[in-house]
């Protein structure tokens, strides 16, 4: 039996999803905003393609898909981007197809929710408060001292969120916020290494995870520039069993069935990991590619056959891993088109195509090699492509 997928895309991705489904047989549909058109999209995978002119508006989104459904089975909905999560879960109540609903959508994307849900289920958070009371927020800032960070609930990443410094700068941000200040939570900066891991899940057990640590933190490279990096964990680390066990906890605090998630923590100058947040989708700026290299495993790809094995009421296994050592450089740059020729060593095993960025994934056959070539190709591309855009309050 052939099943429809409808994906949701409100970036440029998960061209990868699309060709695996085409591959297992699959009707594949898309619907993504207007001034997507131009991308370059796997025509090739696809039954058809929709546009709007954009993916949140409610009930537009609802009523479109509902139209569509007349005439057209839809069997899953796939949100490819965060910022698609909460769509397709809406999406999924109002036609009753499979999946993810509201209420568990909210844990993967509206900060507030996530954090109050993994504190109740034990998992260590950095101090927050939602801004909603004002006395709340000020016995939040006489408890907690500063610095403190300020981050809009439903944004992505590192969007739109401010690191500041004293209470009247707290209040007259807040002020500013008019009455949008409800959609917002302020937290205790806390300072340290950060790390990701990316996993899948399936019926509520977590199959496969590879963790990460980044160079520069997400929030520093968003509002001051650098060179992003991330960098596989190797399996000797001694941070690497504590990372996997709250990662384990997360996501059973956050009651996903089954998916891919991309989870971030922080290790504190007190030597705990805390939790920061956690996406029910393949992790973004390239980081599918690194996994896959590192590990052999295209979290895309798996995405799509569990999927197809929840359908059709069976059992689903990854594919046996391996263990690279790999690490991903990314940053933009000043060139349109830049000329990585030179970046030649044997261990580039991938090059980013994409107009005013450069990005390549070593992987080597150890982790010391691999750093190696890390520290030399970041100084390198800093001086070579190196450009710094100001940070937006919203990345749609």
């Amino acid at each position: 039996m052939s099943i429809t997928f409808l994906c949701l895309a409100s970036y440029y991705k998960g061209a990868a999803f699309m060709e695996e489904a085409r591959r297992q047989g699959c009707r594949v549909l898309l619907l993504t905003i207007e001034k997507l058109k131009g991308e370059p999209w796997p025509h090739h995978a696809l039954d058809d393609i929709f546009y709007m002119p954009e993916l949140n508006k409610y009930p537009d989104i609802i009523r479109a898909v509902s139209y569509l459904a007349r005439q057209t089975k839809i069997d899953r909905i796939i949100p490819l981007d965060d910022y698609d999560v909460e769509t397709a879960a809406r999406l999924r109540e109002h036609l009753r197809v499979p999946g993810m609903g509201d209420t568990t959508a909210r844990h993967f994307r509206d900060k507030l929710a996530m954090r109050v849900q993994a504190r109740d289920e034990g998992v260590p958070v950095p101090d927050f408060v939602h801004v909603l009371n004002h006395g709340q927020v000020d016995a939040f800032m006489k408890r907690c001292p500063a610095p403190w960070v300020l981050k809009p609930r439903s944004e992505a990443g590192s969007v739109g969120i401010k690191k500041l410094h004293h209470a009247q700068e707290v209040w007259d941000t807040i002020a500013s916020l008019g009455d949008l200040q409800s959609y917002y939570l302020m937290e205790q900066y806390v300072a340290g290494d950060v790390y990701h891991v990316d996993s899948i899940v399936y019926d509520r057990k977590i199959l496969f995870s590879q963790a990460h640590r980044y160079g520069i933190p997400p929030f520093n490279v968003w509002n001051h520039g650098g060179v992003f990096s991330t960098k596989s964990l190797d399996k000797e680390a001694p941070e690497l069993g504590g990372l996997l066990a709250v990662n384990d906890q997360v996501i059973r605090a956050m009651g996903l069935v089954r998916g891919v998630t991309h989870a971030e923590f922080i290790r504190g100058a007190d030597g705990q990991l805390y939790y920061l947040e956690m996406a029910a989708r393949v992790g973004g700026a390239n980081i599918d590619v690194l996994v896959d290299k590192a590990t052999g495993v295209n979290l895309w790809a798996e995405w799509v056959k569990l999927e197809l094995a929840n359908f059709h009421g069976q059992p689903y296994k990854p594919p046996k891993r391996a263990f690279g050592h790999a690490g991903l450089m990314l940053c933009l740059s000043k060139q349109a088109e830049p000329d990585l020729s030179h970046y030649d060593d044997a261990d580039v095993v991938w090059k980013l195509k994409k107009d005013h960025h450069a990005g390549l994934i070593v992987n080597s056959r150890s982790a010391q090699r691999r750093d190696e070539l890390m520290n030399r190709y970041l100084e390198q591309m800093g001086y070579d492509f190196l450009a710094i855009a100001p940070p937006t309050e919203t990345a749609v």
